[in-house]
C-alpha cells in the first residue's frame, strides 16, 4: 500500500532569508495577494498553498538542526500533503516508518493548532504529512483557503 491514499501535494513552503523581501517580489512584482500574513505569508494558487517563510524556522519545523543540517544538504522548500485527520497522519507515518524512510520529526500536535510530521525523500527533499483543523479539503484533496486578508 502507498503512504499517500492519493496522488497530489497541498503546500510549497519556500525557506527564504529574508520574508520581507520575499514578499516584496512576490506581491510587489509577482501580484501575489497574501492571505495568512502571521509567522509565515501563504498565498492562494488555486488548488495549492504556496508559502514564505524564514529558512531557520522551515529547518527547525523539519527537524533538521544543527548537526542533522550540514551545509548544503537542508532543504530550502517543504512540500506539504494535508490529510482530512490526525489518524491520516498517523497512518502515512506507520506506512513510511515500514518502507525504512527517514523521519525527520515524527507526528505530533503543532503549536498553531494542527498535527504534523516531516520525513525525507532520497533527495533530502523534505515532506510534511499534515492535518490542518482550520483548512477543509476538498473531495479532491485540495485546501479550501480564504482569498485574501489585508497585511
Amino acid at each position: 500500500m502507498s503512504a499517500f491514499p492519493e496522488q497530489r501535494f497541498s503546500i510549497i513552503t519556500l525557506g527564504v532569508t529574508s520574508v520581507e523581501a520575499s514578499r516584496a517580489f512576490y506581491e510587489g512584482i509577482l501580484g501575489f495577494k497574501p492571505f495568512m500574513t502571521d509567522k509565515i505569508v501563504m498565498y492562494n494558487l488555486g488548488s495549492i498553498a504556496f508559502g514564505l517563510w524564514e529558512r531557520g524556522k522551515l529547518h527547525e519545523d523539519i527537524g533538521l538542526m544543527g548537526n542533522t543540517c550540514p551545509p548544503g544538504i537542508c532543504p530550502n522548500f517543504a512540500i506539504a500533503y494535508n490529510t482530512r485527520s490526525e489518524a491520516e497522519v498517523d497512518a502515512i507515518f506507520e506506512r513510511l516508518k515500514a518502507a525504512e524512510v527517514e523521519i525527520t520529526k515524527p507526528p505530533h500536535k503543532a503549536d498553531w493548532g494542527g498535527y504534523s510530521g516531516y520525513f525525507l525523500d532520497p533527495d533530502n527533499n523534505a515532506w510534511e504529512a499534515v492535518y490542518n483543523p482550520f483548512w477543509k479539503l476538498t473531495e479532491k484533496g485540495a485546501p479550501q483557503m480564504p482569498e485574501v486578508v489585508s497585511g
